[in-house]
């Protein structure tokens, strides 16, 4: 499975741990979107090629990191066909895979540790969408994707 990996200056860190973990995992291909340093960067910047890589099928599934999480959620939820999830401990990654269809999940590396950062990757990943009557709510999320007026 190729993961699309990208992060600001404020989760390099939190990128680089997760990166090493997925590669030392065997099962993931990482396709690592930057940022490559400390040095402060914007995280649209990032966010954004991240985002268009999983819209367009060029890699199955996101993770993007920055300081709260927040700012990479809000411009990766702009990309139509993007679901993104921030999420701050396991059962919401879970649930956003299960019940909302999250293709990127967003982490806030100055709000969680390394060690919970790593379990929620995991419990995101190993997720699966369960369809059902969640099916119809995804429907209607990705039907606004194609709205021509705001209406919400």
């Amino acid at each position: 499975m190729k993961i699309a990996l990208g992060s600001d200056h404020g989760g390099y860190q939190l990128k680089e741990e997760i990166k090493r973990w997925l590669t030392e995992k065997g099962e993931y291909e990482v396709r690592d979107f930057g940022t490559y340093s400390e040095g402060s960067c914007d995280y649209p910047d990032v966010a954004l090629p991240v985002a268009r890589a999983v819209a367009q099928g060029e890699c199955s599934l996101g993770i993007l990191v920055c300081g709260t999480g927040i700012g990479v959620s809000i411009v990766a939820n702009k990309v139509p066909g993007i679901r993104a999830a921030l999420c701050h401990d396991t059962f919401s990654a879970r649930a956003s895979r299960e019940h909302n269809d999250a293709n990127i999940l967003t982490l806030g590396e100055r709000v969680i540790g390394r060690g919970l950062a790593l379990e929620i990757v995991e419990a995101w990943l190993n997720g699966s969408f369960a369809g059902g009557r969640h099916q119809r709510r995804v429907d209607k999320i990705n039907a606004l994707d194609h709205k021509a007026s705001p209406e919400c």
